[in-house]
C-alpha cells in the first residue's frame, strides 16, 4: 500500500513533488517486490473529512494516482479518499485507469473520529453505470477498522452478503478495531463463507508470519504498516520488508 504524504490543502502539507517522489518510490519497491497490485490512499490527510473532500486532494490524488499507474508496469492500481469520498475515488480511477477503488462505507452507518458516516451505495453505483465506468472494482470494508455500530451490533456475515448482494460491491475487506491490528481468523473464516464466491480480502494486520495462513481463506492482503521502514506506518516502503512478505505469502 502506498500512504500519501499529506496532500496540498492538509495540514502539515508537503510540496506535491515531493509527494509523488515518495509515491513513486514506495510504488517502484512494491512492484520489485512482486506484489500483485498497489493501492494508494491520502494517508496523511488526517485528520480526515468525513465524505466530500476538497478539490485540491481530487487534483493532486489524480496526479499521485497517475505517477503511481506510469510506475506499476501493468501492476493494477486501487484508489482509497479517505475518510469516505468513494465519489471522488471513482472520479480519480475513471481518469487515470486505475481498476478499483476501496469504500470504508459502502452502505448502513458506522460511528466514527470523524462522527456518524452513512453509505451511499445507490448514488455511487448509479454514478460509475453514468461514467460507463462498470470496469472498476469496488472494494467495500465491512465493520470497517477506526469505527463502532451504530446501535447493536449485527452477525458481520449479515453486514457482508448486504454489501454484496444489495450494495454492488465486488469484494469485501475485513479488517482489524485500527490500523495495522490483527484480523480474526474466525471473522475472516466466517464472511468469505458468506459472500462465497465473491472475493474476500484483508484490510489490516497482515505479516510474514501470518500472511500464508491467512490467505489460505481470503483471496488476498492489503498491507502498508508490515512493509514499512521498522514497521511505522508513514514510513517509506522498506525493500526488503517487501520482499519477505511477497515471498512468504507465495510460499
Amino acid at each position: 500500500m502506498v500512504h500519501l504524504l499529506a496532500l496540498p490543502g492538509s495540514p502539515g502539507a508537503r510540496p506535491l513533488g515531493e509527494v509523488i517522489a515518495r509515491a513513486t518510490s514506495d510504488a517502484a519497491a512494491l512492484v520489485e517486490a512482486g506484489f500483485d497490485g498497489i493501492v494508494v490512499e491520502n494517508f496523511g490527510d488526517s485528520p480526515f473529512f468525513k465524505d466530500s473532500v476538497p478539490p485540491i486532494t481530487v487534483a493532486a490524488m489524480t496526479e499521485a494516482v497517475s505517477a503511481v499507474i506510469d510506475v506499476a508496469d501493468s501492476v493494477p492500481v486501487t484508489v482509497n479518499v479517505l475518510r469516505n469520498d468513494a465519489r471522488s475515488a471513482l472520479a480519480v480511477a475513471a481518469a487515470t485507469g486505475a481498476r478499483a477503488i476501496r469504500v470504508n462505507v459502502l452502505s448502513g452507518a458506522r460511528v466514527t473520529d470523524q462522527g456518524l458516516i452513512e453509505g451511499r451505495a445507490a448514488d455511487l453505483v448509479r454514478t460509475r453505470a453514468a461514467w460507463g465506468a462498470q470496469d472498476i472494482g469496488i472494494w467495500a470494508d465491512v465493520a470497517v477498522k477506526h469505527s463502532a455500530p451504530l446501535g447493536l451490533p449485527r452477525p458481520i456475515q449479515e453486514e457482508a452478503l448486504e454489501l454484496v448482494e444489495r450494495a454492488g460491491a465486488d469484494a469485501v475487506i475485513v479488517s482489524g478495531t485500527s490500523t495495522g491490528a490483527h484480523v480474526d481468523p474466525d471473522t475472516l473464516a466466517t464472511v468469505a463463507s458468506a459472500i462465497a464466491p465473491h472475493p474476500v480480502l484483508i484490510g489490516s494486520g497482515t505479516s510474514v508470519d501470518t500472511v500464508a495462513r491467512l490467505l489460505a481463506t481470503a483471496h488476498g492482503a492489503i498491507v502498508g504498516t508490515a512493509l514499512k521502514v521498522d514497521g511505522v506506518t508513514t514510513a517509506p516502503v522498506d525493500p526488503a520488508r517487501a520482499r519477505a512478505l511477497a515471498a512468504a505469502a507465495r510460499g
